[in-house]
């Protein structure tokens, strides 16, 4: 939200519209608080029920320290991530408050499985490393102020590990158009981590990657690359971890992405639209039987998520659950997407690479200048947020619940911001 003037009147903003509380204006929410708002603002389901609005408020009145004392609340809310979001191959669970934590202690899970692969004391675990790609976004906690390599600004002056980092072969599209370039693309990454797993010596204890780069530019990456990163990981002996924390929970039409590109990852961190953030564990983690999940407070936090976020986040998943929201997604993904591509067919000196993957779309325009001046046209003249990412690139994060005829409002203002420079 930066530059923006806005002030949002939470109470009478509702579903897909913010109220700029300053103006009274409503604005379309291509935004949905950085893709943390599955439902939106205000859902029915949740304002609508004055009982669960007292189970909500009976939550939000302690704060229970959840690694230690269970509670009714904690266990509806496990059991129905479980059965929603879950991955029977990955049965540990781990919860944590934010998304950069809940990558801190994936990279903790894998670093202490590899020294005990290894046999490594405390002072070996040290030259343990993370292999990464290019325009990586994973947080700007301890370890994964490390990986990220979005805005210098956002990690300069911090110290850093020097890991190994490869070249992110996003994909160009549309693909048909861009197949060379796209596989050589791939070719040169791929011959990069195969250098660095043999250059570090067995240190290397995971690979993670974002299956969508968000922040990045919103790359997004072949079933084919990161099929061939896994056997990698694999045949090196380091464990093959993804980065779901935008991606996740819907938004790509399937709970996580990696459902739709054929992989099975040892550990996955997730959060935004879950409430609460976490680590969802398994595959190659249970080789070592005294692994993470297994030993007791090797990782933990005092509150271990935020117990209202459960209730909150329990009622959300049972509502995408019963409306089939997943499926909903995919359609409105796939129409948005065809929007986009008609607006790049439109006007092809400005609008290029159209992509998405469920509603998690984005497209390129010439430049960063370029880029900030069709956003600031579709908030100032059409009431329209939506996000940057990358170098200049304007991406979409609406609610799950977005429906036909906003996202025809949404291109009609994306068209007439751009209609001005030309086709």
């Amino acid at each position: 939200m930066d530059g923006y003037d806005f002030v949002l009147d939470i109470a009478a903003s509702s579903g897909n519209w913010l109220v700029d509380g300053i103006t009274g204006k409503r604005f379309l929410d291509l935004f949905s608080f950085f893709a943390s708002a599955p439902l939106g603002i205000n859902p029915s389901c949740i304002v609508e029920d004055q009982e669960f609005l007292r189970e909500l408020t009976a939550a939000a009145v302690n704060k229970p320290s959840n690694p230690d004392l269970y509670t009714v609340p904690y266990a509806t809310f496990v059991t129905t991530f479980a059965r929603v979001l879950g991955d029977p191959r990955l049965p540990h669970l781990f919860f944590v408050d934010g998304g950069a934590l809940a990558v801190e202690n994936a990279l903790k899970a894998a670093f202490d499985w590899k020294a005990q692969k290894l046999g490594l004391d405390d002072e070996a675990v040290d030259g343990l490393q993370v292999l990464h790609l290019e325009r990586s976004f994973h947080g700007r906690s301890g370890y994964t102020m490390s990986l990220t390599n979005t805005e210098p600004s956002k990690t300069a002056r911090y110290p850093k590990f020097g890991w190994p980092r490869i070249p992110s072969p996003a994909l160009q599209h549309p693909l048909g158009e861009h197949t060379g370039a796209n596989e050589e693309a791939e070719r040169r990454a791929l011959r990069a981590a195969e250098t660095a797993f043999r250059d570090a010596g067995g240190t290397i204890a995971c690979f993670i990657a974002e299956p969508i780069q968000g922040e990045g530019g919103d790359n997004h990456l072949s079933a084919g690359f990161l099929q061939a990163m896994q056997r990698l990981c694999r045949q090196y002996d380091a464990l093959f971890v993804l980065d779901e924390v935008q991606s996740g929970c819907g938004i790509t039409g399937t709970a996580w992405a990696y459902q739709q590109l054929g992989l099975a990852p040892d550990l996955v961190a997730f959060g935004k639209k879950t409430q609460v953030c976490g680590v969802m564990g398994g595959g190659r983690i249970d080789e070592v039987p005294d692994n993470v999940f297994a030993v007791s407070s090797r990782i933990s936090s005092t509150w271990g998520g935020n117990l209202a976020d459960m209730v909150r986040a329990t009622r959300i998943l049972e509502t995408i659950e019963a409306t089939r929201l997943f499926d909903t997604v995919a359609q409105r993904g796939k129409y948005l997407r065809d929007g986009l591509e008609a607006l790049a067919a439109q006007y092809p000196a400005v609008l290029t690479n159209a992509r998405g993957r469920g509603l998690m779309c984005a497209i390129d325009l010439p430049d960063t200048k370029v880029r900030d001046e069709v956003l600031r046209r579709m908030y100032q003249d059409h009431q329209v947020i939506a996000l940057p990412c990358g170098e200049r690139s304007l991406r979409v994060r609406p609610p799950l619940t977005i429906g036909e005829s906003e996202i025809d409002q949404a291109l009609q203002a994306l068209a007439r911001s751009v209609e001005p420079l030309g086709t």
